[in-house]
């Protein structure tokens, strides 16, 4: 399963009620029988996640706030209810409920055009951008294509966030404009400036006044700095050579409307009881009726997709996306959800409104099927349904999927053209080549071997290696990023290098290491054209 499952795969889950390690963080059990932390316990074994916290609420009351194993492996302090988990693209859902407040303020309408609130908002088609609504925005519907531009913002760069909306204008559409849904963070990067536009102040600061604050979310932060002041934080965690190891955080100030929130057990239970109350914190309203309705109302269809056998129980009837939330069905009810990967975390939120449940999973490790696994472990459990297995059937499904997976990489190293040599002397390929959206790459020679540097990503930096012909492998020092790429250069009629494009090595890389929507060109034939 590639990553992408992290930020946009469907997710269910629901916690147990072993309930006994956190007494002052549970109100209620449940299901007093079942035993939560044997199931967390065999999940983190199985597919080598250092630490988990689980939040369950029902019925308008906590469930448990859970923390399980470590947050930092090689160290001895444990996960608990108060450890700050970065949640990723669990954060959109905030920046869909600070719009709504917007909405109910009569600042905006949903279906305003964007440049009606950022007049120098630019799309690449003239078309899109005086169509383009602020619901546009949310919902994943634009046209551009599957993480299209991430790059400007992932792993972290120097770009501010006003430079990644300018170079939106750049990157060309995958498909014609509302006709398809493709997961986008660039345009929840535009909504997040569209709410400190309009409060008059950051998107941070705005978080806490209008939602953190009154939730009493007072564990919850919106920037690394501001999780630095805690002692409680999880650190996190990527694979390397097979094994999850500490890396160091990803900063993303320039992305916070997409990725923005850090946030614990305790306080995303907070969150939860108040989506499912459709905006109340106590006596107190902080959206409308009208707008928890929008946020869970389809927006843009989704191809079902056919699992595999052993999973076919999951398989919804209908699958779309709302406003910061995925939509679908489980045994019969609404599932409103959302993942969330940043480097070293994945995260699900899930909420099944007709049940009053809500379901949290936050994980500092990079692995989709020990969500997965555990989210419909739980979400049967709170459902009534008879349990089945899901830990055991993930884990082998996944084992069989990397083992494929790795066949294959071996198969297309093996059946390459091995004795092949470049067509130029490798000082041929040294200089600057420029993207029209994301800028300059440089490559040059260093102890006689090609280097890679993505000039606004610091540690977007590598060695390349020949593949085969004119294609070489570019081997990232960051080995955590698990983002290896083909660079193949294409040669003019007169030898020169025409163009370069970039593509992962493995299927299995992040999304948003969106190195295929490159179209890398000599600085010097950029001169020679104008």
């Amino acid at each position: 399963m590639k990553r992408v499952a992290a930020a946009v795969l469907i997710a269910f889950s629901t916690t147990g009620a072993v309930l006994a390690q956190d007494a002052a963080s549970s109100s209620a059990a449940v299901a007093p029988a079942y035993n939560l932390q044997a199931d967390v316990e065999r999940v983190m074994k199985e597919f080598d996640v250092p630490g988990i916290a689980i939040a369950v609420v029902k019925d308008g009351k906590v469930v448990t706030t859970q923390g399980f194993g470590v947050r930092k492996r090689g160290e001895a302090a444990k996960v608990d209810g108060k450890t700050i988990f970065e949640i990723a693209s669990n954060s959109k859902a905030f920046t869909a409920a600070a719009l709504g407040m917007l909405v109910d303020q009569g600042k905006l309408s949903w279906d305003d055009p964007v440049i009606k609130h950022l007049p120098d908002f630019r799309m690449y088609d003239a078309y899109v951008t005086a169509e383009m609504t602020v619901r546009d925005l949310l919902t994943h519907r634009s046209g551009l294509g599957l993480g299209a531009g991430d790059l400007l913002w992932w792993p972290t760069t120097t770009f501010s966030t006003d430079e990644i909306i300018h170079n939106l204008r750049n990157v060309k559409p995958a498909t014609s404009f509302r006709s398809a849904y493709a997961y986008d963070n660039l345009l929840y990067i535009v909504a997040g400036k569209i709410i400190a536009a309009k409060s008059g102040k950051t998107w941070g600061e705005t978080m806490h006044e209008w939602i953190l604050d009154p939730v009493g979310m007072t564990g919850t932060t919106t920037s690394l700095e501001e999780s630095a002041k805690f002692a409680n934080v999880s650190a996190p965690h990527s694979k390397i050579n097979g094994k999850a190891v500490p890396v160091k955080p990803m900063p993303v100030a320039n992305a916070v409307g997409a990725v923005g929130i850090n946030t614990s057990a305790e306080d995303i239970a907070r969150w939860m009881n108040v989506l499912l109350d459709n905006g109340k914190v106590g006596e107190k309203r902080l959206w409308s009726d009208k707008q928890a309705r929008e946020m869970w109302t389809a927006q843009t269809p989704m191809t079902i997709t056919t699992p595999r056998p052993p999973l076919a129980a999951t398989k919804p009837n209908f699958y779309a996306y709302g406003l910061g939330f995925q939509l679908r069905d489980y045994q019969g009810k609404l599932v409103a959800m959302h993942g969330g990967a940043l480097q070293g975390f994945y995260t699900r939120v899930l909420m099944v409104p007709e049940a009053k449940l809500g379901i949290a999973i936050f994980t500092n490790a990079e692995s989709g099927p020990s969500l997965n696994a555990l989210q419909y472990r739980l979400l049967d459990q709170y459902l009534g349904v008879a349990p089945t297995d899901w830990i055991g059937r993930i884990a082998d499904i996944d084992k069989e999927m990397q083992a494929k997976e790795a066949a294959r990489v071996k198969g297309e190293a093996a059946s390459r053209a091995a004795t092949s040599k470049p067509s130029l002397a490798l000082a041929a390929y040294e200089g600057d080549y420029e993207d029209a959206w994301y800028g300059k790459v440089n490559i040059k020679r260093v102890n006689n071997k090609l280097v890679m540097s993505f000039t606004r990503t610091p540690d977007l930096t590598g060695e390349m290696e020949h593949f085969q012909h004119d294609t070489f492998i570019v081997r990232w020092k960051e080995r955590n990023f698990n983002a290896d790429a083909y660079v193949t250069f294409s040669l003019d009629h007169d030898g020169s290098i025409e163009r370069v494009r970039m593509k992962p090595v493995s299927t299995e890389t992040d999304f948003s290491y969106d190195f295929q929507d490159l179209l890398l060109v000599p600085v010097k034939k950029e001169k020679e054209k104008s």
